[in-house]
């Protein structure tokens, strides 16, 4: 099965930090049996209402494959307790 997940950084994470965000949860799919084909970030853009108090975030984009639900569910649990993603959202592709 092939996903998409979108995840949006707030906007006043420093780099250093947004790197080992990005890189945490990148590794968080892959020690679920996931296999990561593309990550990267896709723009800063401005929401079209206020989000946990901001006005814009970084949008980072996943394309990865998986087999089953162990990488999705654990992603899922751990992006709804980080302070540093704002949303996200996981899209089963069509193959």
């Amino acid at each position: 099965m092939t996903y998409e997940l979108t995840y949006i950084i707030r906007p006043d994470l420093d780099s250093e930090a947004k790197t080992a965000l990005v890189e945490r949860f990148d590794k968080i799919l892959t020690d679920n049996g996931a296999t990561v084909a593309d990550s990267k970030d896709w723009s800063t853009r401005r929401f079209a209402y206020e989000i946990s108090g901001y006005h814009e975030g970084t949008y980072r984009v996943i394309n990865f494959s998986a087999n089953d639900d162990a990488a999705i569910n654990e992603f899922d649990r751990l992006a709804k307790i980080s302070q540093d993603i704002l949303r996200h959202m996981i899209v089963k592709r069509e193959a």
